[in-house]
Formats: C-alpha cells, sequence, structure tokens
C-alpha cells in the first residue's frame, strides 16, 4: 500500500516541477509512510525513501515504515540537515508551503544554501492532499467503523438526553460513549449547542442547561485507524416549535437533495449548489453560511471541498461531509451532516442515525 502511494507521488513530481520532496505535515506523512510519530520529516525522490526522525521514535519509525530508510535526527537542523540531503545533486526540492512557516523556510533555505548551493527549493500545494482525497478500500473501511461508533454514541445519547442536563454534560456524554467504544483520541472536539447558541456553527459546550422545545446541535467524531467520522444531527428535547419544525424541514430537504443529486465529475461549488437552492427557495439562503461540506480521512477537514469557488472534482472514492445549516442569530440553528463516499458515480451514505426532530 505504501509503496502504492509512493509511486502515486512520485508519478506527480514533474508536473510540479520538481525532483524530490521534503514531508512535514503530520498527515501527509502518515498517509506515505505509515509512521504516526508526532516529529519527523520524508525526504522522498525517485529512488529512496527516507524517515528522519529523533532518538524518541526510532523503534516505531522501523516498525511502522518498514518500506522506509530511517535516519536518525540529533541535535539542531543545521547539524543534520546536510547529511540528509547529502546524496541530492542540483535538484528542485519541494517542499510544502502549506506546512512550511516562513521562519522553517528561512532556517531550510539559510542551511541548504551553505551545504548544497546548486539545490533550488520549490513550494508545492496539495500535492500529498489531493492523492489523499481519493480513498481505498482499506481507508473507507476505517471511515466506516469510526461512523459505526459515533452514530451508535448519538443514539445512545438521544435517547437518554433529558431538559435541564447541560451542553457540558451530554458533550462528555457522547464522548464517553465514543471512547469506550473503541475510539481513538476524538478528532475533533464534541459539539454540543443548545438554543441561541445553536447559532454559531462551531459553539463550544458551556454550563448552560439545555432547555425544552429549543434546538441542539450536536456534532460529533471517532477515530479509527487514524481516520475521522463526521456526524451532525440536531435535536429537540421535550417537542420543537413551528418555527423548528420549519428549519428542521428545509435543512432535511436540502441535505436529502445533496445526496440525491451530486455525482461524480461534479465541482464541489455545483454539489454545494445542490443543497443551497433549496434552502434560498425557502428564504433562508442567508442563514446557510458555510460550505456544504469538506473532506473527511485523516485528518476531519481535508479535500475536497464542497462550496462556493471549489474547483476540486469529485470522484469515486472520495470521502465527504454533506451538512448544510441554517443558523438564526438569537433564536439558534439546525446542521444536519452524514460522511458519504462516491461509489459508481452516486454518493453512498456511510453514517446511519436517524434524521429525526426529537
Amino acid at each position: 500500500m505504501i509503496l502504492e502511494r509512493l509511486k502515486r507521488l512520485r508519478a506527480k513530481f514533474e508536473e510540479h516541477d520538481i525532483d524530490a520532496l521534503l514531508v512535514a505535515q503530520a498527515e501527509n506523512r502518515r498517509y506515505l509512510s505509515g509512521f504516526d510519530g508526532s516529529a519527523g520529516y520524508l525526504l522522498i525522490t525517485q529512488d529512496e525513501a527516507v524517515l528522519a526522525t529523533d532518538s524518541r521514535y526510532l523503534l516505531q519509525a522501523a516498525a511502522q515504515a518498514p518500506d522506509y530508510q530511517v535516519f536518525t535526527v540529533k541535535g539542531e537542523m543545521k547539524d543534520w540537515l546536510p547529511e540528509l540531503v547529502g546524496d541530492l545533486g542540483n535538484l528542485r526540492l519541494g517542499f510544502e508551503a502549506a506546512a512550511v512557516s516562513f521562519s522553517l523556510y528561512r532556517r531550510l533555505s539559510d542551511i541548504l544554501k551553505g551545504v548544497k548551493p546548486g539545490l533550488r527549493m520549490v513550494p508545492v500545494t496539495d500535492l500529498v492532499e489531493t492523492l489523499r482525497a481519493v480513498k481505498d478500500a482499506v481507508e473507507i473501511d476505517f471511515i466506516t467503523r469510526a461512523a459505526a461508533i459515533s452514530d451508535a454514541a448519538f443514539e445512545q445519547t438521544a435517547a437518554w438526553a433529558r431538559p435541564g442536563i447541560t451542553e457540558l454534560e451530554l458533550a462528555w456524554e457522547l464522548e464517553r460513549l465514543m471512547r469506550e467504544a473503541g475510539s481513538e483520541a476524538l478528532p475533533f472536539e464534541v459539539i454540543v449547542a443548545a438554543g441561541p447558541n445553536a447559532a454559531k456553527p462551531h459553539h463550544h459546550p458551556s454550563a448552560r442547561p439545555i432547555a425544552a422545545g429549543e434546538p441542539v446541535v450536536i456534532d460529533i467524531g471517532a477515530g479509527v485507524g487514524g481516520y475521522a467520522s463526521d456526524l451532525s444531527r440536531t435535536i429537540c428535547l421535550g417537542g420543537g416549535d413551528g418555527e423548528f419544525g420549519r428549519i428542521y424541514d428545509a435543512v432535511l430537504a436540502a441535505q436529502l437533495a445533496a445526496i440525491a443529486l451530486i455525482e461524480a465529475g461534479m465541482s464541489g461549488e455545483e454539489a454545494d449548489r445542490t443543497a443551497r437552492i433549496v434552502i434560498e427557495e425557502v428564504g433562508l439562503g442567508e442563514a446557510f453560511g458555510h460550505s456544504l461540506g469538506h473532506g473527511v480521512g485523516l485528518a476531519a477537514h481535508e479535500l475536497p471541498r464542497l462550496g462556493a469557488g471549489s474547483s476540486s472534482v469529485l470522484t469515486d472514492g472520495m470521502v465527504f461531509t454533506v451538512e448544510p445549516g441554517v443558523y438564526l442569530a438569537g433564536w439558534g440553528g439546525v446542521r444536519i451532516e452524514d460522511t458519504v463516499t462516491l461509489e459508481s458515480g452516486k454518493i453512498k451514505v456511510i453514517s446511519k442515525s436517524r434524521k429525526v426532530r426529537d
């Protein structure tokens, strides 16, 4: 699997005008090597693959990345980088523009100029991320298992929840159930947003008690094998009013329309429109302020992006969210989100929990 990924990566070198790639971004490092330690670099040429890390991770690196030569990092970068690139000639060395800070770039550049004046550093964008966007069967299985954990946690918690519990208590119950069911570290903080707080898409749970009749947005994800799931549901404890029903039905209709209409070959912008037009038709377009969805994988948010201006082309094997939402200040909000994949050109929904009003 790793060797196939390296083959696909190397086939992209010419397109990006590079001869080798220095990988610093954590999920990219794991994707290309299997190594999930918190520190290290990959140096990949057409003929070699080197994992550079320090003494804390040498045994781990050897076990997790058997297709790589393990290089021991000692001291400051100026002490080990010249040896790491020692065999490179006058080549174009790609580096991840989004993962390398300006400060780190200056350090790398200054060191390399001193020892390899003919080596040219070339910024690249989304090279590995584009490869990661299309999942294989093993990756989709991990995501499916993670989705089953978050589905079960939501179902159990929704049945248990009562007016008067706080957002924090509900969030902890969700997290506890996911961890007890085998989730790794959660890919993002549990979101529980009740009443007016539900108008904030990324609200942090608080000690505010949840009242009967108000919307409660729940957004959770579990992790299996390093891969994430992402699920949002909106409930109303004790039954909602007419406004809740109106908004909920609009958001659900938009989500179901997107699931039915999105297909391979669409751009991310076209996919976004399949849901947005439904919400606009009922006069709530201005209240749907975020994109329809995002890729899910080793990171909770990755390519592709489904939203205005997105030129991402959707293809089979991509895994992403479909999550329209409506948010009204002072009242609250509704979001309904599933993790899905494209299979034979059409959406297959991975997450399975109920989409009910209460």
